[in-house]
């Protein structure tokens, strides 16, 4: 393979540019761009629903190969009932709207996340999504719904204790193989980038685990008003960094085969 297919080289603006090949996204600012624009935090949310949409074909026309979102984490459930409540159904529509868009597209549709906490609409309508787009080979795109990393670890964690339990495995045996097999995110690559939204500077128990190599970048720009513009920016700052992997020359992460076990 020839060295700009396998750092996935992109031409933009007339140049060709490293465009990573995974990249997942903190969506924040829904409700300081509704604020202000004199609107309620809900349609915030609505047109933060739109520049997914959009963001989604903005990725595949760049050749992101994953792209993973955070749409709502294990601590959104502390804000006011309403609001929660607007989110789900908004969640719903949106997952219900997205298979005849995912089909047409090619797009294969996950989501990630503790599941007990969502009502039976909700997990219904992941589990149709999901079923539709599983032969998709197009852009693999996850959802974190009801999620958090030091969730996800500890499940993990108690899957992998219960097999010590039970014999089947030896405690000084456990590998970091073994607890990322263990993640909601298993079979998908570590994020290359990682992007974040309106001026915020953390991660906010997002992929803590994953994260550990990726490359972050933090915008001012609230999330509906991110667009092709503002991915493109960020891919070039992305492509402008030198990869090391804790070493001391320039890398590139496994080859997506090699990516998980």
């Amino acid at each position: 393979m020839a060295s700009g297919e396998a750092k996935g080289m992109k031409e933009m603006n007339g140049a060709e540019t490293n465009v990573p090949r995974h990249v997942a996204i903190i969506l924040d600012g829904n409700g300081r761009w509704a604020k202000a624009h004199g609107l309620p935090r809900n349609a915030g949310h609505l047109r933060g629903a739109k520049a997914v949409e959009d963001i989604l074909t903005d990725a595949r026309d760049l050749g992101i190969r994953y792209l993973t979102v955070y749409a709502f984490s294990t601590e959104n459930w502390s804000r006011p009932e309403s609001e929660v409540n607007a989110l789900m159904k908004l969640l719903k529509e949106y997952l219900v709207g997205s298979i005849k868009k995912s089909m047409k597209n090619g797009v294969r549709c996950r989501v990630i996340g503790e599941r007990s906490r969502l009502s039976p609409d909700i997990l219904a309508s992941i589990e149709k999504l999901e079923e539709a787009t599983k032969e998709n080979t197009g852009l693999q795109f996850t959802i974190a719904i009801n999620y958090g990393s030091r969730d996800e670890i500890t499940r993990a964690v108690r899957r992998l204790s219960s097999r010590v339990e039970k014999g089947e495995l030896r405690a000084e045996d456990i590998t970091e193989e073994m607890i990322g097999r263990e993640l909601d995110t298993a079979d998908l690559p570590d994020p290359d980038l990682l992007i974040r939204t309106c001026n915020e500077q953390r991660v906010s128990n997002f992929l803590l685990w994953q994260l550990a190599y990726t490359e972050l970048y933090f915008t001012p720009v609230a999330w509906p008003d991110f667009d092709r513009g503002e991915l493109e920016q960020a891919i070039r700052a992305y492509a402008s960094r030198t990869r090391k992997f804790g070493g001391l020359k320039d890398t590139e992460p496994p080859a997506e085969s090699e990516a998980r076990p």
